[in-house]
């Protein structure tokens, strides 16, 4: 089965009444539990990868481990960007096989947020690949990062 985007996922499982676990990812061993798990309960999963991990485990290497989970299990799964913060590594991410990316473009002015993030739907939308947009900002810690209300 070949990675699948979220829309129809998301759809058969709003239709369905279940939900769906995403989970970041960034080695064999996560990779490999969370797929064998979502086997076992015969569920469809995303798998996330966020900007941090893809430098640890480098993209190529990230996804040929879940190119072998696909082979593995036969389940749907999505390969999702997490928290892309340009709309360069959401461009390499889908030329390199993602099938979801969010864009979090929550560090500048809410236009330019919004105008990134339809730079990267425009992109995405062209090879079918799905968009999550933080058009907001969020108060906590994300990603080592301080983040609050009052930028």
């Amino acid at each position: 089965m070949p990675l699948v985007n979220s829309k129809e996922m998301f759809k058969k499982a709003y239709e369905g009444g279940y939900a769906i676990g995403a989970f970041n990812v960034n080695n064999m061993e996560i990779v490999q539990a969370i797929t064998e798990a979502a086997k076992e309960a015969n569920s469809p999963v995303i798998l996330q990868v966020s900007a941090g991990a893809r430098k640890y485990a480098k993209h190529a290497y990230l996804v040929k481990l879940v190119q072998a989970a696909l082979e593995d299990t036969d389940i749907p799964i999505v390969l999702h960007l997490d928290h892309g913060d340009t709309f360069e590594l959401c461009k390499a991410c889908i030329d390199g096989g993602f099938t979801s990316v969010m864009f979090d473009g929550s560090a500048h002015s809410f236009e330019e947020n919004v105008a990134l993030t339809k730079k990267v739907v425009d992109y995405a939308h062209q090879f079918g690949v799905t968009v999550e947009g933080e058009l907001g900002k969020l108060a906590g810690i994300e990603d080592d990062e301080n983040q609050n209300l009052a930028r």
